[in-house]
């Protein structure tokens, strides 16, 4: 058992805030107001959801667990929605995917014994899956709308010889994909090598076997694997047909989008 960090020594972790701050200021970034607000609320962030952990893992699992998802579902919506405000239904789509994800992950651990349906478990391990699938979303986005800006003359070559928005955008719905999923499957080759993953390093700390925390990550790691794989499937395959009209032309700009997305959601 690893000893307890005492709320004094918390204070020297300002030097780690220092570093970056640091950086900013001597190659002009702009961003030290950046940095220290980041810090500051990501502090109390934390200390605010370990009260809030602590008033739910003494509910019913019933109640404790499906309030906490929601809240987590609610918040990474309206998070990844930012990559894509311009798209009519944007918050929706991206709000259903993640709900489709959690529950398909939580359906297969619950099914196969992987965890118990208690707080303790589920909210931790749905927080990564569902944070993990926000990022990947944002990600897949914020790529579609670089390739359909970067390859507009392609996709108008393309449609004034007949081909159809499907077929137009089957190569950018491919580099788009590609993007989202790389930086994961990255991780997964060099898990274990180059880092030990948080939730195992968390479980080894807290005493837990080794063997032990590591099935515990592998459940982890492969699930968030999954959750980000359908999460950038689901959200690119819905959304790039978007970027046409329903006449079947492509939308010129990200002003044009919004009005278009405007007159959809009307």
């Amino acid at each position: 058992m690893s000893p307890e960090i005492s709320s004094q020594s918390l204070w020297f972790l300002i030097i780690f805030v220092v570093i970056p701050l640091s950086v900013s200021y001597f190659y002009q970034l702009g961003l030290s107001r950046n940095v220290i607000v980041a810090s500051l609320r990501g502090t109390v962030q934390l200390f605010a959801i370990g009260y809030i952990l602590t008033y739910l893992f003494d509910l019913n699992a019933y109640i404790g667990i499906p309030l906490m998802v929601t809240v987590m579902l609610v918040v990474a919506s309206f998070h990844a929605r930012k990559k894509g405000k311009e798209l009519p239904h944007i918050l929706p789509v991206i709000f259903g995917g993640l709900v489709l994800v959690e529950v398909s992950v939580l359906a297969m651990w619950l099914l196969f014994g992987m965890v118990e349906f208690i707080p303790s478990e589920v909210i931790p391990m749905s927080g990564m899956v569902i944070g993990n699938s926000m990022v990947a979303m944002g990600l897949a986005l914020e790529r579609m709308k670089s390739e359909f800006t970067e390859n507009r003359g392609r996709l108008l070559a393309a449609l004034s010889l007949g081909a159809e928005p499907k077929q137009a955008s089957t190569l950018i719905v491919r580099r788009t994909l590609n993007a989202a999923l790389i930086p994961n499957v990255d991780r997964i080759k060099t898990i274990g090598l180059v880092q030990l993953p948080g939730m195992m390093t968390g479980l080894i700390l807290g005493g837990v076997e080794p063997i032990m925390a590591i099935k515990y990550q592998l459940v982890i790691s492969l699930s968030i694997f999954s959750s980000v794989s359908l999460s950038a499937m689901f959200v690119t395959l819905i959304m790039y047909r978007h970027f046409f009209t329903e006449n079947k032309q492509l939308l010129e700009s990200e002003e044009a989008m919004l009005a278009y997305a405007s007159n959809q959601e009307k």
